[in-house]
């Protein structure tokens, strides 16, 4: 050791000791691989997990009952992960900006790092919050634990974003892989003194109990239940996954979405473990599958790049066009449709597994926003914010792309003309009804042939609840309206 470098390393270490760096945690409620987490530690010095509730800096998009149901238990479960580690998280009420700052005088700390979010409204908030930190003199820094690619990275050859999918899904591959996932840190060193903060239970985030069974029933929130869904995926569901996504009576998607919206797992760790299930399976089916599923995790990635280079279309559609079609008002048509009762069973059984569990399956979805939107005739801006405060995978880019393509108004959008059909539908994706019947009761024992038209069977015979509703509508006629409503627009 040179003369006076002892005392060059103890000043050194004392430095270190004496940064205190808050993590300002939002959508990233994990430990393993969370950028901004890895990065406060190796400043070295103290680290401080923060969470600040601020639903009224979401734009208009406060979150939902199923999501705040979700975020409730998500908040405990990151808080006993900490816990566990000899840390805790501070829960603070907003604004953003305010919290931060009381929390940054409480503690001294001179760093406040966060995980990116991609939405309108937080864009906004996160710049104007990072603004103020540096005028403060406080290092403020953001990361991307969320997305495979940022969104500027991913454009056209005239620099420009992509608004079809396939053209963007290639331009993803060609990149590369993404970066592996990077592991949580082994060593998190608490501050001196903790600053105040509220219980989890002070942000009153619960529905009531009764609504919240079925949710319970469904789903464990956290990033202990989020790996216990992927590993269960990856040995019971990822080879099979070409054939039975689409059928929603079987257990063939991953159920990650609210995992992932909520940032308990990152999409770099499911994308590095689907690869590695799929080259240790001998199945030569198994390359196949796991491209299926990586294909619709870049769909997210789509989702989140149309509404950051898009975000007036939260509210408005992609299609300018589609700014002058007739939509039609109909409170009536509109409650059977969220209750479930529309008549129309692959409807219906999409809407009440909607209710019961706060979450459907993806093809029910496209169905039941087909029927609203063409059987109907209903603005998909009411579908988009029914299943916003409906879903706990609520996720504002992923909504407004599933809706906006529904309606044919946005982004790759399905054509308008191709108006889904609920009874082929039901016969084609539920051919033996269970899942018909494992959300509607009053078709549980209905015959077979019957229970994608209960209307058309013979009366008794068919074991159909009679208190199960006729159609509301007729589709051949919804059809041709919706049809003539779109040839309007010429």
């Amino acid at each position: 050791m040179e003369p006076g470098e002892e005392g060059q390393t103890r000043s050194r270490g004392r430095r270190e000791r004496e940064r205190t760096t808050i993590v300002w945690f939002r959508q990233d409620l994990r430990l393993q691989d969370h950028p901004a987490l890895i990065a406060a530690v190796g400043r070295g010095g103290a680290v401080v997990p923060v969470y600040v509730w601020a639903p009224e800096e979401e734009g208009g998009w406060p979150p939902g009952a199923g999501s705040r149901w979700w975020l409730r238990r998500s908040l405990s479960s990151l808080d006993r992960d900490l816990r566990a580690r000899g840390m805790r998280l501070i829960v603070r009420s907003g604004p953003s900006l305010v919290a931060l700052r009381e929390i940054v005088a409480a503690t001294r700390a001179d760093a406040v790092l966060w995980s990116r979010r991609y939405e309108p409204a937080a864009l906004a908030r996160d710049a104007k919050v990072k603004r103020a930190l540096l005028g403060d003199g406080i290092l403020a820094e953001s990361f991307n634990s969320s997305l495979l690619f940022e969104p500027w990275m991913v454009l056209n050859r005239a620099g420009r974003p992509f608004q079809v999918f396939t053209p963007f899904y290639r331009s993803c591959l060609a990149q590369g892989p993404p970066a592996p996932p990077a592991r949580a840190p082994q060593r998190l060193l608490p501050p001196q003194r903790w600053p105040d903060s509220l219980d989890v239970d002070d942000l009153r985030l619960e529905m009531d109990v009764d609504s919240a069974a079925g949710l319970k029933d469904a789903w464990t929130p956290g990033e202990a239940g989020a790996e216990r869904a992927l590993r269960r995926f990856l040995t019971e569901s990822l080879i099979g996954y070409p054939g039975r996504r689409d059928r929603p009576g079987e257990p063939g998607t991953s159920r990650l979405s609210a995992h992932l919206h909520f940032g308990e797992i990152g999409p770099r760790q499911i994308w590095e473990a689907v690869e590695a299930r799929a080259a240790a399976m001998t199945d030569p089916g198994a390359y196949r599958a796991a491209e299926a599923y990586l294909r619709q995790l870049v769909w997210r990635e789509f989702a989140n790049h149309i509404l950051f280079h898009f975000p007036h279309t939260i509210d408005r559609p992609l299609r300018e066009e589609f700014a002058r079609f007739p939509w039609r008002r109909n409170a009536r048509e509109l409650r059977a449709w969220q209750a479930g009762r529309t008549g129309f069973p692959i409807v219906d059984a999409g809407m009440r597994e909607l209710r019961r569990t706060g979450w459907m399956h993806n093809r029910t979805r496209m169905i039941a926003a087909s029927f609203l939107v063409k059987d109907l005739l209903a603005s998909w801006t009411v579908g988009a914010r029914w299943f916003w405060d409906s879903l706990v995978d609520a996720d504002l880019a992923n909504n407004t792309l599933g809706w906006q393509w529904t309606a044919g108004c946005g982004a790759d959008a399905a054509p308008y003309f191709r108006v889904f059909n609920p009874v082929i539908q039901g016969k084609k994706f539920d051919p033996r009804g269970d899942y018909v019947r494992a959300n509607l009761p009053e078709l549980h024992d209905a015959d077979a042939q019957w229970i994608h038209a209960p209307w058309e069977g013979p009366g008794s015979a068919s074991r159909i609840d009679p208190g199960y509703p006729p159609p509301i509508v007729d589709h051949a006629i919804s059809r041709a309206r919706a049809l003539a409503a779109h040839a309007s627009l010429r």
